[in-house]
């Protein structure tokens, strides 16, 4: 049996660290740019426009190319940086707490969906790792703007089945609908 003594192991904590660094500083906002091309982002932004007019919830889409060195020194992840974003983007200041941030890190491919806890004691651990699966397959074959429609398609059905609009009231729009981008 092999066994690594704690000196080795700090060593290769710190070279993955070290190599975890330096991919992240080869993103940038360009290679956002690159995926998802003004054109694209307004398509996007406009999918949010037309999909919150059929519930009741608030969607916010963040793509960020890599993450603050703060972050990398630190050795946080993709999801700690998306519930940080969570309360920056205020995604969380929704009436009826039924907020849902779609988020992508481009440096590791890492998706995250976070949903306020309104919406997320009513779908399951299951139903939000099917949108990621799918948004993530989109992305392997290169398909960034059509799997974000399709994700946020996905989290439309999820809000119009448990936050439908009210049908009286005019439509809301409590936070903004452009994607965010980092």
């Amino acid at each position: 049996m092999n066994r690594r003594t704690d000196h080795e192991a700090r060593h290769a904590g710190d070279a993955s660290r070290l190599g975890r660094f330096f991919r992240h500083r080869f993103w940038d906002e360009a290679d956002v740019r690159r995926v998802l091309p003004a054109a694209a982002m307004a398509r996007l932004s406009a999918r949010v426009t037309e999909s919150e007019l059929r519930h009741a919830g608030e969607i916010r889409v963040c793509v960020e190319a890599s993450l603050p060195i703060s972050y990398l020194w630190r050795g946080l992840s993709a999801r700690q940086r998306a519930l940080a974003l969570f309360g920056k983007l205020r995604v969380w200041d929704t009436e009826h707490n039924n907020g849902v941030l779609v988020y992508l890190l481009l440096a590791e491919h890492a998706i995250e969906i976070v949903a306020d806890r309104g919406l997320n004691r009513r779908v399951s651990a299951a139903q939000w790792q099917a949108i990621v699966d799918g948004l993530r397959q989109s992305l392997r074959e290169g398909r960034f703007e059509q799997g974000l429609v399709d994700a946020i398609q996905a989290v439309e059905r999820l809000l119009a089945e448990h936050y439908p609009p009210d049908p009286g009231a005019p439509p809301r729009n409590e936070l903004p609908d452009a994607v965010v981008v980092l």
